[in-house]
């Protein structure tokens, strides 16, 4: 397991958070072909997977809930379905964004301490930043518990503050594509950047409050970098 408690012990030390899925990674295949999978389980058919994309970003159960209706129980059995075929296969039907490694590369450079903070699963965040070669720019990955209890945004971040030592709130940032990145970082008093290259619109950032916005991953580490100290 990547995560490890780091205490650096610089109170001005600069941390950037990164969401993975629509923020490093496009995560669309994937994700779309195991919610399908997870669908079919229960007579459902899907033929635009277009419609599957509000399923990135917020944890699944309650995805399931909100867009199929289904009870907490059949909720979860969809999540058992959806992890069937995510493990084997959805999970690498994926690929970094374009300048995503420079983006690293560069904030690592400047002194950026960096950890992914995300409400996939920890042991899959892990295999897919190793797999495509992201995971050595992460000082930590703080991730969803397998068995849920730890799946929203605001408490993964929270868990992720916790466990890296970074003291200074107002050094801080948050970057994510969805609302629930800006608003858990609202409800940890940090800063956020909310990226326009991901599954989330202009509109859904602004309207949940994101403090700056960037076009490409190459503005994200110009912001971060121009974050006073």
């Amino acid at each position: 397991m990547a995560t490890e408690t780091i205490k650096y012990g610089k109170d001005d030390m600069k941390y950037a958070l990164f969401d993975l899925d629509g923020t490093l990674t496009d995560p669309g295949l994937g994700i779309t072909n195991s919610v399908m999978y997870a669908l079919r389980k229960f007579g459902i058919e899907v033929s635009d997977r277009r419609k599957l994309y509000r399923f990135i970003g917020p944890p699944l159960t309650d995805s399931f809930e909100e867009y199929y209706g289904f009870s907490k129980e059949d909720s979860l059995l969809a999540l058992k379905y959806y992890r069937e075929y995510f493990r084997e296969k959805g999970i690498f039907e994926n690929t970094p964004y374009e300048g995503v490694s420079e983006m690293l590369a560069d904030l690592r450079s400047h002194g950026v301490r960096l950890a992914v903070a995300t409400s996939k699963p920890e042991e899959f965040a892990v295999r897919i930043l190793k797999h495509f070669e992201l995971f050595d720019f992460f000082d930590l990955v703080a991730g969803a518990t397998m068995d849920e209890t730890r799946n929203r945004k605001e408490d993964v971040i929270r868990y992720a503050l916790e466990i890296s030592g970074a003291a200074n709130k107002a050094q801080t940032v948050m970057v994510g594509d969805r609302l629930h990145d800006i608003e858990g970082a609202k409800k940890n008093g940090l800063l956020s950047i909310g990226v326009l290259y991901g599954y989330g619109s202009r509109e859904e950032l602004t309207s949940a409050g994101a403090d700056m916005l960037a076009e490409t991953p190459s503005d994200v580490a110009e912001l971060i970098q121009k974050i006073d100290h």
